[in-house]
């Protein structure tokens, strides 16, 4: 069994969160021991208890107890196995590249990263990404596994660190587009219901959900958190649907799905958020158009704008409509150029 270790967190790692950081100087621990290392209080960043999502900055010292032989002996974990159909349509999905950065045009329906029964997902097929470099690219946010559109992966390490800071301190602008049922109005406004975790009902919390919590009542609310969304009502089809693009100012889980759903106007397709009713009962719309529309969520991050952390250079990075998205563009007359490039700019 190794010592007690007291590491000195470099400055190309700070603002990691610890469990990663962690696993890179020791492969072979598993999350679990981790998780459970900070529930004892036997990791510790400058003396004080830390969780594993705790982020370290430079400067600082990890306390970094015994670990057993066995766990420093346990084989290197596998690299994911990808077929060579599903190389060839994740790296169809790359739709910007540099030396630093790549993006994908993430399609519905497929997880960010594994979780409960999830063993098909981008973190794993990005080995099939790392064209030429030793490392895989790496996650620095997520989509939800139904919502499509601009997904970023960082080229190394550092630029993980860079791209999630940035993110993280909202330097980034985040744009999708919604179908949502019925017609949000005022055409231009700003949702500011908190958000707070619902557990779902599967033993390991499957099916959770978010709830929204009025302003005044986030404070009072143990667990919430607040959640801010700008929208734009662009096109309607009579009272039915609508064209909304929206910016989530803070990031929170299922924040545009929820804040929609809360304000009577569900995203089409959300089941989870909005139900399976095709019609407005006096509480809102069901998130189901019928006919020949799509019962998929109809949920796209379209467009991010950020600073590259290298060159310094504005990119903006657009991402395709994924097909059930855009044939219900088609079946209601709508058009891509139809919509600005920033229908925010009168709230900047």
């Amino acid at each position: 069994m190794s010592g007690v270790q007291k590491q000195i967190v470099g400055e190309a790692d700070g603002g990691q969160r610890i469990d990663r950081w962690l696993r890179r100087m020791f492969p072979h621990l598993s999350q679990g021991r981790i998780e459970k290392m900070c529930r004892k209080g036997e990791l510790r960043v400058d003396g004080g208890r830390v969780k594993s999502a705790t982020r370290i900055e430079a400067g600082q010292e990890v306390r970094i107890p015994p670990i057993p032989d066995a766990e420093l002996t346990k084989p290197a974990p596998k690299r994911d196995i990808v077929s060579e159909a599903d190389a060839e349509m994740i790296r169809a999905c790359v739709i910007w590249k540099d030396d630093h950065i790549i993006a994908l045009n993430k399609p519905p329906g497929l997880p960010t990263q594994g979780g409960s029964k999830q063993t098909r997902h981008v973190d794993g097929l990005a080995e099939a990404l790392r064209f030429g470099y030793d490392e895989k690219p790496r996650l620095v946010h997520r989509l939800d596994k139904d919502t499509s559109g601009v997904l970023l992966l960082a080229r190394t390490q550092e630029m993980a660190r860079l791209l999630t800071a940035a993110i993280r301190h909202r330097e980034t602008r985040k744009i999708y587009w919604a179908v949502v049922a019925g017609v949000p109005v005022p055409y231009l406004g700003e949702i500011k219901f908190g958000l707070v975790k619902a557990g779902g009902h599967g033993a390991h919390g499957e099916g959770e959900k978010m709830r929204a919590v009025h302003p005044r009542e986030i404070d009072s609310t143990p667990g919430a958190k607040r959640a801010i969304t700008q929208y734009a009502t662009l096109y309607r089809v009579a009272s039915r649907a609508a064209w909304v693009p929206m910016e989530p100012i803070t990031g929170r889980t299922h924040q545009l799905r929820a804040h929609m759903a809360e304000i009577g106007h569900p995203i089409v397709g959300d089941g989870k958020y909005g139900g399976s009713g095709q019609e407005n009962l006096g509480d809102g719309w069901g998130a189901k158009l019928g006919g020949i529309i799509s019962n998929k969520l109809h949920l796209h991050a379209r467009t991010m704008r950020l600073e590259h952390p290298k060159t310094r250079k504005p990119i903006t990075i657009t991402a395709p409509l994924p097909e059930h998205f855009a044939h219900t563009f088609e079946t209601f007359g709508w058009t891509e150029d139809l919509a600005d490039d920033d229908p925010f700019e009168a709230l900047q």
